[in-house]
């Protein structure tokens, strides 16, 4: 049954699904950003540092250990940056959902009304149906 409001609740539940679908994605970021995060952790954890040697080789450690704590720390700020990024969603899809709730609820209520109205028509109707045949009854019956 179409209402005064069908069309907006079809356009929020649209808006709805389009925001879930951004909660999705955002968790998805997250989800990669959180593996790099550990991957880099790991391979800072196999790096092996020599004992003797040549200089040369410790200070190529040093750069690969250096590289590391750069790669670690640009993962965080991006897993830091893809959590906010869920965040975001997340409140967006709340709002949304508050909205096609509060359409939907007004949809309803039009609809119990129309109902109502139809109700309250048909047992007017009735009523006629029934007093004409009480008429034709009373009339015969003379």
């Amino acid at each position: 049954m179409n209402t005064r409001f069908s069309a907006l609740v079809k356009i929020k539940k649209s808006e709805m699904q389009k925001k879930e679908q951004l909660v999705q994605r955002a968790n998805a970021d997250l989800n990669s950003a959180l593996m790099a995060l550990e991957l880099s952790r790991n391979a800072m954890q196999d790096i092996e540092t020599p004992s003797k040697g040549f200089m040369s080789s410790f200070l190529q450690t040093r750069t690969l250990l250096d590289s590391g704590r750069h790669l670690i720390e640009h993962n965080k700020e991006w897993a830091q940056f893809a959590q906010e990024q869920v965040q975001k969603a997340q409140e967006a899809l709340k709002k949304s959902m508050i909205e096609y709730e509060k359409f939907n609820y007004l949809e309803l209520e039009e609809i119990k009304k129309i109902m109502q109205a139809k109700k309250l028509e048909e047992a007017k109707s009735l009523d006629e149906v029934a007093l004409m045949t009480h008429q034709r009854k009373s009339k015969k019956g003379l």
